[in-house]
């Protein structure tokens, strides 16, 4: 069995005690160029490993309450955990990234793709102690227990499952920059899918309210007032029709105008195709008009900052509730279609999603399905008298 490096100084609270508060850590090796740092501070001391000339602290000594294996450790506890840290990053000199470090990383190659940023900070508001943990060490119980305490706080479930995948894909965009990082089961099997979390809530607004929102917001500002309503015609997700360019408006055909919509960026390493969506006459030339002075690889519409927060007083004052967002507008695009009879596959393609997320979310709108004429024909109708020539072949039946 191999022997535990001990350090008179450092392994246990008393001794501890005795040393001067300071800046600069105290040290013990640990292993070959691995070393374990206590910094004294007034307060509870911490501990950090040194390796390659970083340092990373990891947690609080047990000065003052007694250790968890967590965040309060023992000297010995610190020792093994020091070493882990250290040789996670063994033949590398870059430090161990954090779970912190990650979601950055993860909003700098959104905006480097054109994603929304809105998937990195939202986890970010909820990460707490999280925050300082470092990638390669995370465990399948941190992680549950961290999402558990997210609808203890008060989240639905669908909520903490949509930031719990968010948080999943910074961690994977981690483990495809750093090869060292080996527990990617960590999260596969710790952050998966709840049970029932997905139950649909989709807001469908009438086409008088559609109106009346796409109005009020062209009376906040004609910017915003335009993406609303390509939002509203076309029911695409924000994030297609922000990466529209002035060259996908094809408006040629005067009678008959449409947009080149891309596709989502949903889904691993799918490739992005393009699919026309007719559009009106009138908003083909509120786009046109937006276009001038644009080249034809320029963005057609530009970002607008806090889109759902300045859509919240327009829909208030038409006494409309919180759960009013725009991607309400998506919902009501699709049951609109849906109840016009259009074909579900239609429908999925113009929407771009399945059919089966359309029957799932979406199966109360669907109508003129030839399967229900099918059933429907078959239906006992218990309040009509019986036939004679149909008892007569049950008798024979029976025989």
């Amino acid at each position: 069995m191999a022997r535990r490096t001990r350090s008179a100084s450092l392994e246990n609270r008393t001794n501890r005690s005795k040393l001067a508060p300071r800046k600069k850590p105290y040290t013990a090796l640990i292993a070959p160029g691995i070393f374990l740092a206590y910094r004294r501070n007034a307060g509870p001391g911490t501990w950090s490993v040194k390796c390659n000339g970083w340092l990373k602290r990891f947690s609080l000594a047990d000065d003052h309450e007694d250790a968890n294996g967590n965040s309060v450790m023992t000297y010995w506890q610190a020792l093994e955990h020091a070493k882990k840290l250290a040789r996670a990053g063994e033949g590398n000199s870059e430090q161990p990234i954090s779970v912190a470090e990650a979601v950055d990383a993860y909003e700098t190659d959104l905006e480097a793709r054109d994603g929304s940023k809105y998937n990195a900070t939202g986890v970010r508001r909820h990460l707490g102690s999280l925050s300082s943990k470092t990638v390669a060490l995370l465990t399948e119980r941190e992680l549950r227990d961290w999402r558990a305490g997210l609808v203890k706080q008060g989240l639905k479930r669908s909520s903490a499952d949509r930031i719990a995948r968010s948080l999943k894909a910074a961690l994977a965009l981690a483990t495809s920059n750093d090869k060292r990082i080996a527990n990617a089961a960590a999260w596969k099997n710790g952050l998966k899918k709840l049970p029932d979390s997905e139950v649909a809530r989709n807001v469908i607004l009438s086409d008088q309210t559609v109106a009346a929102l796409v109005r009020g917001s062209y009376e906040a500002a004609h910017d915003y007032g335009v993406l609303i309503d390509v939002l509203a015609e076309t029911g695409a997700r924000e994030s297609q029709v922000l990466r529209l360019r002035v060259d996908d408006l094809q408006d040629r055909n005067p009678v008959a105008p449409r947009l080149m919509m891309p596709s989502s960026r949903k889904g691993k390493s799918r490739k992005v195709e393009y699919r026309p969506l007719p559009i009106s006459q009138r908003l083909a030339k509120r786009l046109r008009q937006l276009a001038k002075s644009k080249a034809p690889h320029d963005r057609l519409i530009d970002r607008i900052p806090k889109l759902a927060g300045r859509f919240h007083p327009i829909a208030k004052r038409l006494g409309l509730g919180a759960n009013v967002t725009p991607y309400a507008l998506r919902h009501s695009s699709i049951a609109r279609q849906l109840l016009k009879g259009v074909p579900t596959r239609v429908v999925a393609a113009h929407h771009d999603t399945s059919v089966a997320m359309i029957e799932k979310n979406y199966s109360r709108y669907i109508i003129g399905d030839l399967s229900e004429a099918l059933t429907r024909a078959t239906l006992l109708d218990f309040g009509a008298q019986p036939h004679p020539a149909d008892i007569a072949v049950l008798a024979q039946l029976a025989s």
